[in-house]
C-alpha cells in the first residue's frame, strides 16, 4: 500500500493563491518549493516515520488512511499570511497626514513664537543692545527726550502757539550725546562695584545714584542747556541757584522707587532702557524747568 502510494505521483496540493503582484519570478520559486515539499512528504511516507522536522518547517503526523494533501509545509503557506499581516500593519495615509499636520502645527506655533522673538521689534532691539549697546541706548534716550519735550511744550501753551523745535533739538542732542552714553557706563560701573542684587546692594546703588549721578547730570543739563541758549556764566550760575535745588528735591521724591525697581528686577543691559522709561515723566518736568525764563544775573 505504501509502495503504491509512493510510486504514484503525488496528489495535487492545495495552494492558496498568491497576490498577482508577486510576479512571474515569485510564482516560479513558489512552485519549486512546493515540489520539493511533496517529494519530502513521499520519502517520509516510505520510511514510516511518525514525525519529522526539516529546515523549512515541522510536518504533522500522518494518520492511517489520511490524505497526503493534509501535509502542507507551513512555512510555504505563510507567505500570503505574512503579506496579509504586512497589509494590516500598514500605516494609514490619513493617520500619517493627521499626525504630520498635528506635529507641523505644534512645530509651526513654536517656530512662529521663536521667529517673533528673533525677528520682531523686541528681538531686534535686544540684539542691538548686545551688538551696539552705546549707540542703541543713546538713540533710545534721544527719542524719549524728544517725546518728553514735545509733551512738556504742549502742557502750558495755547493751541495757537507753535512748538519750539530748537528746544526739542537741544533735548534730543542731550539724550543722544550725553545721557545715553553716561547711563550705559554708569550702570556697568554699578554692576562691577556691586555685582549682587540683594536688598542691601540695591540700596547702595540707589544711594550712589542720588548722591553722585543725579546731581552731576542735573548740573550738566542745566548748564549746557543755558549755554546753548546764549546765557553767560553769571546767568548760568543764577539759573543753577534758582532751579537746581528744587529739581534735586523733587528727584529725591521720584527716583528712589524707580531706581529700586531698575536695580532689583532688571539685568544690567536692560537697566538703561528701564531708567529711560521712568525718565519720560521726569524729563517732562526737567525740560519745563530748563525752558523757564532767564533769571536775573548775580552781581559780581
Amino acid at each position: 500500500e505504501l509502495c503504491s502510494i509512493s510510486s504514484s505521483p503525488p496528489p495535487p496540493l492545495y495552494i492558496k493563491p498568491f497576490p498577482e503582484t508577486l510576479g512571474a519570478t515569485s510564482r516560479a520559486m513558489t512552485g519549486a518549493l512546493f515540489r520539493n515539499a511533496a517529494s519530502d512528504a513521499a520519502r517520509i511516507l516510505r520510511s514510516h516515520r511518525t514525525s519529522a522536522a526539516n529546515p523549512l518547517g515541522k510536518l504533522d503526523l500522518l494518520p492511517r488512511g489520511g490524505d497526503v494533501r493534509r501535509f502542507q509545509p507551513r512555512p510555504y503557506f505563510r507567505t500570503p499570511q505574512f503579506l496579509g499581516r504586512s497589509k494590516e500593519a500598514r500605516v494609514s495615509p490619513y493617520s500619517l497626514i493627521s499626525g504630520f499636520c498635528s506635529s507641523s502645527s505644534s512645530s509651526s506655533s513654536t517656530a512662529s513664537t521663536a521667529s517673533f522673538v528673533k525677528t520682531g521689534f523686541v528681538g531686534w532691539y535686544l540684539s542691538m543692545l548686545k551688538t551696539r549697546p552705546v549707540l542703541t541706548k543713546s538713540v533710545t534716550s534721544s527719542l524719549i527726550y524728544i517725546a518728553a519735550d514735545l509733551s512738556s511744550q504742549s502742557i502750558p501753551q495755547a493751541s495757537s502757539e507753535s512748538y519750539d523745535l530748537v528746544r526739542t533739538a537741544r533735548m534730543a542732542g542731550y539724550g543722544l550725546l550725553i545721557l545715553g552714553p553716561t547711563l550705559h557706563y554708569w550702570f556697568n560701573l554699578m554692576s562691577r562695584l556691586f555685582p549682587k542684587r540683594d536688598l542691601i546692594t540695591t540700596f547702595k546703588k540707589m544711594a550712589m545714584g542720588q548722591t553722585v549721578y543725579g546731581p552731576t547730570m542735573n548740573v550738566i543739563f542745566f548748564s549746557l542747556n543755558a549755554a546753548l541758549q546764549g546765557e553767560n556764566g553769571s546767568e548760568i550760575i543764577a539759573r543753577l541757584k534758582r532751579d537746581l535745588l528744587p529739581t534735586m528735591l523733587n528727584g529725591v521724591m521720584y527716583w528712589p522707587m524707580c531706581d529700586f525697581i531698575t536695580f532689583k528686577f532688571f539685568p544690567v543691559h536692560l537697566q538703561p532702557l528701564v531708567s529711560n522709561s521712568f525718565s519720560y515723566l521726569w524729563t517732562i518736568y526737567i525740560t519745563y524747568m530748563a525752558g523757564r525764563e532767564k533769571p536775573t544775573p548775580i552781581a559780581s
